[in-house]
C-alpha cells in the first residue's frame, strides 16, 4: 500500500466503508424522532448546539411536509398556508426539521429548503452503517422571513440521494424528513418582532446555484421599495467536489508534486451591486460527516455540518440606490472557486414608514473588487525526491463603505467598515513511507456599522474568529503495516455587539441605553486512527471526540452543552455547567 494524500480520502472511505456496510439491516420508511437526551453508547448522530429560545405563548405549528422520502434527485415540492389560528404579529417564528437515514451504505449529501424563493434551512446528512440508522434534529431562528410568511407560498426540498448499485457497491440508505414552522404570537409580554419589509431570494426556489471559477457569479435583478432605508444579504457558500476540501489546497505550481487540489487554500464570498463591489464574506471550513475519515464524525459532527449558519452583509450604505425603483443586479461569487461552490442568497429589507420615496447616494467605496493574497512557498526535494517545507496564502481585506440616504426622520449616514484577515499554512513531509499534511488556519475579522442621525450615533459590531487546525499523516510503520492520523479542531468564536436603543436586542426597559453583547464559542475536536494490514486492507480505528458550545448575552441568557466520544460511542454529556452566575441558563 503507497502512502495516501488527503485527497485520495474517498478511496480510502470507500474501502473502509466495503467493510462496515457488508450486512444492511431492513430499512424503516419513516422519520425516528431522535431521543430528547443523548443516550451514552450510543453511536447516533448528536449535537451540543442550542435550541432556539422561544417566546412563552403557546405556538401554532405548520407543516411543510411529513417523512418525506429522498431516493432521488428530483426536487420535491409543497405548499405552504400561513396558521390561520396564529394570523399574526408574530414574536418568533422557529424553523424545525427532523431527519432519518436508513441503515445501510450512503454517503452524506446536502439539504436545501426553500419557501417562497427563499432559503430556510441548507446542511448536509449524516452517514449511516450497515447497524446504524443515524436521527437528527436541526432548528433554526426564522423570523426575519415574517414577510413571506403572511401568505401561501410554495416550497421546495433539495436533498439529492442516489439509491441503486454503482461500480458494484449497493447504496441503499434512504433518506427522510420532517420539517415544520411553529408560530409563536406576540403578547404584552413578548412583542412583535421587527423584521423586514421585503425578503427576496436569490436565486430562489430553485436551490443555489453552482459557481465554478472565481468570475461564476449567482446574478439576480431586484427591484425594492423607493422607501427603502436597510438593506441586508444574508449569504452561504458550501464547497462541493473538488473545492470539497479547499482549506487543503495548495498553490497550483505544486499542487502535483504535494498531491494536492489547487488555486490555494483561500476563497471568499463576494457581493456586487450593478458590477460596484459591495461587500465580502468569509468561507467557514464546514467539513460534512463523510469528510476525510468519516469516523471523526460519529457520534459528534463538525461545527455547523448539519445546519449551516448564513453570513450576513450590511449592504444598507446602498439603500439610497436601491430607492430609486428600478431594477439593480445582486450578484455572488466566490474568489479562487475550483469546481465548485453552491451559493444562495437572502436580501431584506426594511422601509421607512414615514415617507413615499427617500433618496440617497454612496459617498466613499475603497472595497476591491478582489483580493491580493500573498502565497508563500518554501519547499525543498532532496535527491531521493522527498519532499519537506509549507505553504501558505494570507490575505487581508480592510474597507470602508458609507452611505447617506434623505429620510422621513432627516439625513441618515451608514458607514460599514470591515477589517478580515486570513493565514493558511500547510507543512508536508513526503517521502516513500509517509504522506504527512499538518494545517494551521485562521480567519479573523472586526465588522462595524455606524449610523448617524439626528446627531446621535450608533454601532452595531462584531468581531469573529475562525480558528481550524487539521492534521493528515499516513504512515507505513516498520512492520509493514499502515497508520493514518486524522486529527481536526474547529472553533467558530463570535461576539456581537449593539448600542441601538431602537433596534430588536438594543436598550433595556426603564430607559436605560445599555448595549446588547452576545458572546458564542463552538469547537469540536475530532481524532482517529485508521489501522491496514500490509496489503493495505482495513484492520480497525481508534479515535475520539468532544465539542464545547456555550453562548451568553447581557439579558442574562447562558446556555452551555458539551460532547464526549470514544471510539464511534457517546461517553458522556452536559449541560449549563459553564453557566454559573448567569442569570437565565436554559
Amino acid at each position: 500500500m503507497k502512502h495516501a494524500s488527503f485527497s485520495d480520502s474517498f478511496v480510502l472511505a470507500l474501502s473502509v466503508g466495503a467493510v462496515a456496510f457488508a450486512t444492511a439491516i431492513p430499512a424503516r420508511a419513516q422519520v425516528v424522532l431522535a431521543p430528547t437526551t443523548p443516550v451514552i453508547g450510543s453511536s447516533n448522530t448528536v449535537s451540543a448546539d442550542p435550541p432556539v429560545t422561544r417566546p412563552n405563548t403557546k405556538p401554532c405549528t405548520v407543516d411543510l411536509f411529513t417523512n418525506l422520502e429522498f431516493a432521488d434527485y428530483n426536487t420535491k415540492t409543497y405548499t405552504y398556508t400561513p396558521p390561520a389560528d396564529c394570523p399574526g404579529p408574530w414574536a418568533k417564528v422557529v424553523f424545525t426539521a427532523d431527519f432519518t437515514v436508513t441503515a445501510g451504505n450512503q454517503f452524506d449529501r446536502t439539504a436545501q429548503f426553500y419557501l417562497g424563493g427563499a432559503n430556510i434551512f441548507f446542511g448536509t446528512t449524516a452517514e449511516p452503517r450497515s447497524n446504524l440508522s443515524p436521527d437528527w434534529h436541526v432548528e433554526s431562528d426564522v423570523t426575519d422571513l415574517s414577510a413571506l410568511l403572511t401568505k401561501m407560498q410554495a416550497g421546495t426540498a433539495i436533498l439529492g440521494n442516489y439509491v441503486g448499485v454503482y461500480d458494484g457497491v449497493d447504496y441503499n440508505g434512504l433518506i427522510y424528513a420532517d420539517a415544520h414552522l411553529l408560530f409563536y404570537p406576540a403578547d404584552r409580554s413578548n412583542a412583535p418582532a421587527k423584521t423586514p419589509d421585503v425578503v427576496i431570494g436569490l436565486p430562489g426556489n430553485g436551490g443555489a446555484a453552482t459557481l465554478n471559477t472565481t468570475s461564476s457569479q449567482l446574478t439576480q435583478a431586484v427591484t425594492l421599495p423607493t422607501n427603502v432605508e436597510k438593506v441586508y444579504l444574508d449569504v452561504i457558500s458550501q464547497s462541493q467536489s473538488d473545492d470539497e476540501f479547499w482549506y487543503l489546497c495548495v498553490p497550483n505550481d505544486v499542487a502535483t508534486e504535494l498531491e494536492s487540489c489547487g488555486n490555494t487554500g483561500y476563497r471568499e464570498t463576494e457581493i456586487s451591486i450593478d458590477g460596484v463591489p459591495a461587500g465580502v464574506a468569509p468561507v467557514y471550513p464546514w467539513i460534512f460527516t463523510g469528510g476525510i475519515d468519516y469516523f471523526l464524525w460519529e457520534p459528534i459532527p463538525g461545527v455547523q455540518t448539519l445546519n449551516f449558519k448564513p453570513y450576513r452583509v450590511d449592504l444598507t450604505p446602498f439603500a439610497g440606490v436601491f430607492a430609486d425603483g428600478k431594477a439593480h443586479t445582486v450578484a455572488i461569487s466566490v474568489f479562487n472557486a475550483d469546481s465548485y461552490f453552491a451559493s444562495t442568497g437572502t436580501l431584506f429589507a426594511y422601509t421607512d414608514k414615514g415617507i413615499k420615496q427617500v433618496t440617497g447616494e454612496i459617498v466613499s467605496n475603497s472595497l476591491a473588487a478582489s483580493p491580493t493574497p500573498t502565497v508563500t512557498e518554501k519547499l525543498k526535494t532532496d535527491s531521493s525526491g522527498n519532499i519537506t517545507g509549507s505553504v501558505a496564502v494570507t490575505s487581508a481585506r480592510n474597507y470602508s463603505i458609507v452611505g447617506k440616504l434623505h429620510t422621513s426622520h432627516g439625513e441618515v449616514v451608514t458607514e460599514v467598515d470591515n477589517k478580515l484577515s486570513f493565514n493558511n499554512t500547510q507543512t508536508f513531509v513526503i517521502d516513500v513511507t509517509e504522506y504527512k499534511q499538518s494545517l494551521v488556519q485562521s480567519t479573523e475579522g472586526t465588522l462595524s456599522t455606524t449610523t448617524t442621525a439626528n446627531g446621535q450615533k450608533t454601532v452595531e459590531s462584531k468581531n469573529l474568529s475562525y480558528p481550524f487546525t487539521f492534521l493528515y499523516d499516513s504512515l507505513e510503520n516498520s512492520d509493514g503495516t499502515y497508520t493514518v492520523v486524522n486529527q481536526s479542531d474547529q472553533k467558530y468564536l463570535v461576539t456581537k455587539f449593539d448600542s441601538d436603543p431602537n433596534d430588536e436586542h438594543g436598550g433595556f426597559p426603564g430607559g436605560w441605553n445599555v448595549p446588547f453583547v452576545e458572546q458564542t464559542s463552538n469547537e469540536v475536536v475530532s481524532n482517529n486512527n485508521l489501522y491496514f494490514d500490509t496489503s493495505g486492507n482495513y484492520t480497525g480505528n481508534a479515535g475520539n471526540s468532544s465539542q464545547n458550545y456555550v453562548t451568553t448575552d447581557s439579558t442574562g441568557y447562558c446556555y452551555s452543552g458539551s460532547l464526549t466520544s470514544k471510539n464511534l460511542a457517546l461517553t458522556s454529556f452536559a449541560y449549563d455547567t459553564a453557566c454559573k452566575g448567569w442569570g437565565q441558563p436554559k
